[in-house]
């Protein structure tokens, strides 16, 4: 992936068919270390309760699939536990890796070349101001980001999140974008401690 030039941010990463099956694979680690800490309320051992997720991308229709997830097994506990995920941002209905990549692409294309993207990842225009607005108000002010932000020398630049995030991750190495997305991952669930998901 090109970052010299903005327009190429991410372009090879949302054209990766491999892409969908390594973050799958990372799911599943996250999901597996959940499980194995039990329950966090009584210490109850944790089943299966994954629930069906159908998110959009433009890329490839996706029929069904399920988004992990477990219940305590103890009567009187019976907590869920959504482990964090590097697939899912929240509940929006677009992969994770399209809303972090398709915002970021927003600081450097042209607006012709970022309707053409909206249009080829079935992406509304006021879907993308949501993400936008999203990053630069509801994130920055977030918990979450407040305690992160400190491990970023220089700091990084609030008004051009998530295309900053991207360049301190390095994108145009291997595995950067998994860093990224992993280390958004906490956001991503509710039912998980901050400090569990380390």
């Amino acid at each position: 992936m090109k970052t010299a030039k903005p327009e190429n941010f991410g372009q090879c990463d949302l054209a990766n068919p491999q892409l969908h099956q390594l973050l799958e694979k990372v799911d599943s680690d996250l999901a597996q270390k959940v499980r194995q800490g039990g329950c966090q309320h009584c210490a109850g051992t944790l089943h299966r309760a994954d629930y069906k997720r159908k998110p959009r991308s433009g890329a490839k229709k996706v029929e069904e699939l399920y988004r992990d997830s477990f219940c305590c097994d103890q009567d009187g506990c019976r907590k869920r536990h959504t482990p964090p995920s590097v697939r899912f941002l929240g509940r929006r209905v677009y992969w994770g890796v399209v809303v972090v990549l398709v915002a970021a692409a927003h600081h450097g294309l042209t607006a012709q070349r970022m309707r053409v993207l909206r249009e080829a990842l079935g992406i509304d225009r006021r879907t993308l101001e949501r993400w936008r607005q999203w990053w630069l108000e509801t994130f920055v002010q977030s918990s979450f980001w407040k305690i992160a932000r400190a491990r970023f020398m220089p700091l990084l630049c609030e008004q051009s999140l998530p295309l900053s995030l991207g360049r301190a991750f390095q994108l145009d190495r291997p595995g950067g974008l998994i860093q990224l997305l992993r280390f958004l991952s906490p956001l991503t669930t509710p039912s998980i401690a901050l400090e569990r998901t380390g």
